[in-house]
C-alpha cells in the first residue's frame, strides 16, 4: 500500500476542485485500487450496486475517447464559439454567454481547452458505468435523477480519495452511445457511461477551495425563501 499523509475529511472536501492540468506520469496500480475501493463505499439506491468502473490506461483507447471528447467540448466551450477578448468578463453558461458568477470564465476555459487538447495524455481515465439503465423509464427527470443518484455519490468518493493521494481529478462529460464508447469499452447491453474522470498528478495549479455562491444565498430554512446570513467559514 502506498504511503500518504493523513488528510482531514473537511480539508479534502474543501480542496477537491476540478484539476485540468495533469501530468502523464503513471499512477501506481495499488493507488488506483485504493481510490476505487473508496468509490464503492458511496451510496447507491436500494443498495442495488448496479455500477461498474472501467479503468482506462490503454493508449489507443484513450486516443479514441479523446477524439470524440475534444470535438464535443471544443464545440461547447472552444475559441471558435467566442474568443477570450469577446468573452471578456462574461462566462459561458449552459444557456448563453452571460455576466455573473456562474459558468466558465476566461481562465476556466483555458483549463477546459488544455484538458481537451491533452485528454489522451492523462495516465488514467475512469468511466463509471450504470448497468441498470434499462430499468429506468426513458426521458423522465425522475428516472435520470434515480440513475445519477445511484452513482454520483460514489464518484465524489473516488475524487476525494484521489485527493488524499495528491492526485487531481475532474468530472467531465459523458459520451452517449452514438459516440461508440460502449463498443469501445465492450460494455454490456443497456449499460451507460455516467461520466469520465481523468486522474493524474498535478502539472499546474494547486489543491484549493473553489469559488462558490455565498452560502447564505443557497440555503433555505424550513421553506424556500426563508434565508439567513451564513457565519464565516473560517477558511
Amino acid at each position: 500500500m502506498s504511503d500518504r499523509e493523513p488528510l482531514d475529511v473537511l480539508d479534502a472536501i474543501h480542496t477537491t476542485r476540478a484539476q485540468r492540468y495533469l501530468k502523464p506520469d503513471p499512477i501506481p496500480e495499488d493507488v488506483i485500487w485504493q481510490i476505487l475501493d473508496a468509490a464503492i463505499r458511496g451510496p447507491t439506491g436500494g443498495n442495488q450496486q448496479g455500477w461498474g468502473w472501467v479503468v482506462i490506461r490503454d493508449e489507443a483507447t484513450k486516443r479514441e475517447i479523446a477524439k470524440v471528447y475534444s470535438e464535443r467540448i471544443m464545440a461547447a466551450y472552444g475559441y471558435e464559439r467566442v474568443s477570450d477578448e469577446e468573452l471578456g468578463t462574461a462566462r459561458i453558461t449552459r444557456g448563453a454567454i452571460e455576466e455573473g458568477e456562474i459558468g466558465i470564465d476566461v481562465r476556466n476555459r483555458r483549463g477546459v481547452v488544455h484538458l481537451a487538447e491533452h485528454y489522451a495524455e492523462t495516465p488514467v481515465i475512469v468511466a463509471p458505468v450504470m448497468q441498470t439503465a434499462a430499468r429506468m423509464d426513458d426521458n423522465t427527470r425522475r428516472s435520470g435523477a434515480g440513475l445519477a443518484g445511484s452513482i454520483y455519490g460514489a464518484v465524489q468518493n473516488m475524487m476525494l480519495a484521489a485527493r488524499a493521494f495528491d492526485i487531481g481529478s475532474v468530472m467531465t462529460w459523458t459520451l452517449d452511445e452514438e459516440s461508440g464508447i460502449n463498443e469501445l469499452l465492450g460494455l454490456p447491453e443497456n449499460a451507460f457511461v455516467m461520466c469520465l474522470i481523468p486522474l493524474g498528478y498535478l502539472e499546474k495549479g494547486r489543491f484549493s477551495q473553489a469559488r462558490r455562491k455565498p452560502l447564505g444565498e443557497v440555503v433555505h430554512w424550513d421553506r424556500w425563501g426563508e434565508q439567513r446570513e451564513a457565519p464565516p467559514s473560517g477558511r
